[in-house]
């Protein structure tokens, strides 16, 4: 089975990791199920968040009924030192001693950036907890190259996680090549473009042919699970048909999909334009459980403030037409909730 070495943490895993956002959707029997049966699979890093509701407590119980033994990585939002209450929330819910990777979650701004380094922010939390033996390895997540790229020289991280896909590949361009030199474990977050692409077969190939990248596919049902994890045994190399595939996919998206760079903010009326713009693939990620999270209402409530002044599209670097979408998007979810 292939493993890899995820940089200066010196741990060995299998190279295709698991994402624990799916298993929201499903009953927590079967959402236990399909974590154990991945784990049963083979994979070795399971990776969570404190923001996917019970993700981290199914996570625990499917823990409890094997004795496999699995890298938990999981993070959060807080940017402030109270994230050690978050890590032992953590702690609780997978009913684990150690969490082995924790990472400051979605660190997209520079101004973030800034505050979870300073004195009395998210980084120096998580540096109390590694003292305490709570985690081992400290690890950022981000949706910017750029911020990524800061963390990255300068050496505070362990882990990095980036989105990379074939819809959303800079990262292969200046990112992988500096987390190489500086011995950082690198994780490919939303190998299938948040659920915009639903075939595994090229999505999971393309990101494969990295041969130190570790992506981690969620999935919320067994045949879900055992077809990427069919995928990931078989040889990796791209087929004529995927590279097809993926020009099709590349050229139908170019002007719709949304790389979540944050390069459009700030917004005047403070609408979370990348989130707007996935409207459609949060709840199919989430599914019924977005409609309970306060922050899923703030983002419908804040979109519809949208005055379409397009300084949002000025400043997007794929040239999208963000009020557009979003105006389309808000029609759709107000659709699906008359179809309901």
């Amino acid at each position: 089975m292939e493993k890899v070495r995820l940089g200066r943490t010196n741990l060995y895993i299998t190279r295709l990791g698991w994402g624990g956002i799916p298993v929201q959707r499903v009953s927590q029997d079967e959402a236990v199920s399909v974590i154990r049966a991945v784990v049963d699979m083979g994979v070795k890093l399971l990776d969570t968040a404190r923001g996917y509701t019970n993700s981290e407590s199914r996570i625990g119980l499917a823990l409890q009924t094997t004795d496999r033994e699995v890298i938990l990585s999981s993070k959060s939002q807080v940017k402030t030192d109270r994230i050690g209450d978050e890590v032992l929330t953590s702690l609780r819910e997978m009913n684990v001693k150690k969490i082995h990777i924790y990472h400051l979650h979605n660190i997209s701004r520079q101004e973030d950036y800034e505050k979870v380094m300073s004195r009395g922010g998210a980084y120096e939390g998580l540096l109390r907890m590694r003292d305490e033996g709570r985690i081992d390895f400290i690890g950022i997540t981000s949706h910017n190259l750029d911020v990524l790229e800061r963390a990255v020289e300068e050496g505070h991280f362990d882990v990095i996680m980036a989105c990379y896909s074939f819809l959303e590949p800079d990262a292969e361009r200046k990112l992988f090549p500096l987390t190489r030199a500086k011995d950082i474990g690198m994780i490919s977050m939303k190998p299938f473009s948040g659920g915009v692409i639903e075939d595994p077969g090229p999505a999971l190939r393309f990101v494969l042919t990295q041969p130190d990248i570790v992506p981690i596919p969620g999935s919320e049902t067994l045949e879900k699970a055992r077809a990427n994890w069919e995928v990931f045994v078989q040889d990796h190399s791209l087929t004529r048909r995927d590279r097809e595939t993926i020009d099709t996919l590349r050229k139908e998206l170019d002007r719709q999909f949304c790389r979540r760079c944050d390069y459009c903010q700030p917004c005047p009326k403070t609408i979370s334009i990348q989130h707007t713009m996935g409207l459609k693939y949060i709840l199919k990620r989430f599914g019924p459980q977005a409609e309970e999270l306060d922050w899923f209402h703030s983002l419908i409530e804040k979109a519809r403030n949208c005055t379409e002044c397009g300084d949002c599209a000025k400043r997007c670097p794929y040239q999208l037409p963000i009020p557009e979408l979003i105006r389309k998007n808000l029609a759709w979810y107000d659709n699906l909730g008359r179809q309901g």
